[in-house]
């Protein structure tokens, strides 16, 4: 009995657990069944805003696409698609009669807008990632360790398979410019990132693309500029001006802050500053510094020959300001007539400094106060290799004077070198304007332009030697290497230069009149 009572109780028990425990179980499936459904709706609703937030904000990012889009499908739902079709047809033909018509004119009001869409959508941003990726230019994941198993009988490694690049870990394209030679592409950097790095890989960018250059402008602090060199608007020569269009120039209308030198990269006139600073110009032997040298002062000759610019010359090889030899206020070729001119310079800079300390911070451009501009051809070989050590030394003081204290008195000096070197021009960063045109080595680059100047697109050591006169700029007012050409000036253009300042330019002739001939009698509705 006992037994027996024990186990109808026990079974008893077990029943009553079993049930309770069914209802339990129905009681929480029923709970479940309501949060699983609570969970869809959230889930789904939150799943929708954020679709909907997504769809909005693409939207409006891409405001053009859609209402173009917009557009396309209202005109087609009420006129029809023939109609769209027909207008399509009409505006791509009048753009190309447009185009064809004028090219400069379709390039600035609508070609570079179309082709800026173009590229962007059709080149850049679906390869511009990859490109990023191949140059290492995105922010990989941490290194995964390498697994090794070791066995008896050998020796085995695995590593995880690479993945693609999160979006979080690629720089996203912005927007895309177009003009006539380079394209522009926005692009935001993501966390990690610095445009430095951007710098560095200008060169295997310029590969990618399979362009000749690229270099990197800095937007913002996450925003940089990549630009792609499409077309080489400096491959042909750059004219100067006719010497007899500066007959009727008056000397005071020059801008001695805007000189014409040439051309830029973009198509644009290259203006220079000869007031308020010095420039440095370096180049191998047939660069092109003649055309650096004469096309400023032939935009400025006017006010040479009004006693507003006086140009004093020291020309260590006696050729190639002896050219134009009455042109020049002062000209001077060995060491110590240098040393006198220099001398004679510093000694009108310092009477101009007792006159005006006190009253003005500029001295004025007068024919009292001219502007007193020294080109020094060759400036490495008086102040390294020519004369005495003493000489050497005198020389390099006062070209030191005047590029220090001769800005805001009206002194410029303009110098002229091949080896760039701190050994050839110790006085090399006294010049803040600097210009570097072909050279032989890279190093010489960051000589004239700066340490970072190659990185960020100033390839002087690969230019042409068919390319005299083009080189990068960088200095004052210019933030990133500007490619440039140098007006050419040619040995008649000098001579006619000389003879417009000395006062010798030959008045024009009248041309003869000539009597015509009677005109011959003809049979009426013959042809006359």
């Amino acid at each position: 009995m006992t037994t027996t009572g024990t186990l109808f109780l026990l079974g008893a028990g077990g029943a009553v657990l079993l049930f309770l425990l069914h209802r339990l179980g129905q009681v929480l499936g029923r709970v479940l069944e309501a949060l699983a459904a609570v969970a869809v709706v959230f889930v789904t609703l939150w799943l929708a805003c954020k679709g909907t937030a997504i769809a909005v904000i693409w939207l409006v990012r891409h405001w053009r696409t859609t209402l173009t889009t917009a557009g396309v499908g209202v005109w087609c739902w009420l006129l029809g698609w023939p109609s769209l079709a027909i207008t399509a047809a009409t505006a791509g033909l009048s753009l190309g009669l447009w185009r064809l018509a004028s090219v400069p004119t379709f390039d600035r009001l609508a070609g570079r807008r179309l082709r800026a869409w173009w590229l962007r959508w059709a080149l850049y941003a679906p390869r511009l990632p990859r490109w990023m990726r191949a140059c290492q230019l995105t922010v990989p994941d941490p290194a995964a360790p390498v697994v090794v198993q070791v066995n008896p009988l050998a020796r085995t490694s695995s590593s995880p398979p690479p993945q693609r690049p999160r979006r979080d870990q690629t720089p996203r394209v912005l927007g895309v410019r177009s003009g006539p030679s380079w394209d522009e592409v926005r692009v935001r950097l993501v966390p990690g990132q610095t445009p430095e790095s951007f710098d560095e890989a200008t060169r295997a960018l310029a590969v990618a693309r399979g362009v000749t250059r690229c270099q990197v402008r800095e937007l913002a602090p996450n925003v940089v500029s990549i630009d792609f060199q499409r077309r080489n608007l400096l491959a042909g020569i750059s004219p100067a001006p006719e010497v007899a269009d500066l007959a009727g120039v008056d000397g005071a209308s020059v801008d001695l802050r805007r000189v014409w030198s040439g051309r830029t990269e973009y198509g644009t006139d290259w203006h220079q500053s000869l007031i308020g600073g010095h420039t440095l110009v370096a180049g191998a032997t047939g660069a092109g510094k003649g055309s650096l040298m004469w096309a400023p002062l032939l935009s400025i000759a006017p006010a040479i020959r009004d006693g507003l610019v006086r140009v004093n010359g020291i020309d260590p090889k006696g050729m190639e300001l002896a050219y134009g030899r009455r042109l020049f206020h002062r000209y001077t070729v060995t060491s110590r007539d240098t040393l006198d001119m220099l001398d004679e310079l510093v000694e009108s800079m310092e009477a101009r400094k007792r006159e005006h300390a006190g009253s003005v911070r500029a001295v004025a451009i007068t024919r009292d106060t001219p502007l007193e501009l020294v080109e020094f051809d060759e400036i490495g070989a008086l102040i390294r290799y020519v004369g005495d050590r003493k000489t050497r030394e005198a020389i390099t003081e006062r070209i030191a004077l005047l590029t220090t204290q001769g800005r805001a008195l009206g002194f410029t000096v303009r110098g002229y070198v091949q080896e760039p070197t701190k050994d050839t021009v110790p006085v090399r960063e006294l010049f803040p304007r600097r210009v570097c045109l072909r050279v032989a080595s890279k190093s010489h680059v960051g000589m004239v332009l700066g340490e970072h100047a190659y990185d960020r697109g100033a390839w002087a050591n690969r230019i042409g030697e068919s390319e005299a006169g083009v080189g990068y700029l960088f200095g004052e007012g210019v933030r990133e290497p500007l490619r440039v050409r140098a007006a050419w000036v040619s040995d008649e253009a000098i001579k006619a230069l000389e003879n417009y300042i000395a006062g010798t330019l030959p008045s024009a002739v009248p041309a003869p009149v000539l009597a015509l001939p009677a005109p011959a009698e003809h049979e009426a509705g013959g042809a006359a």
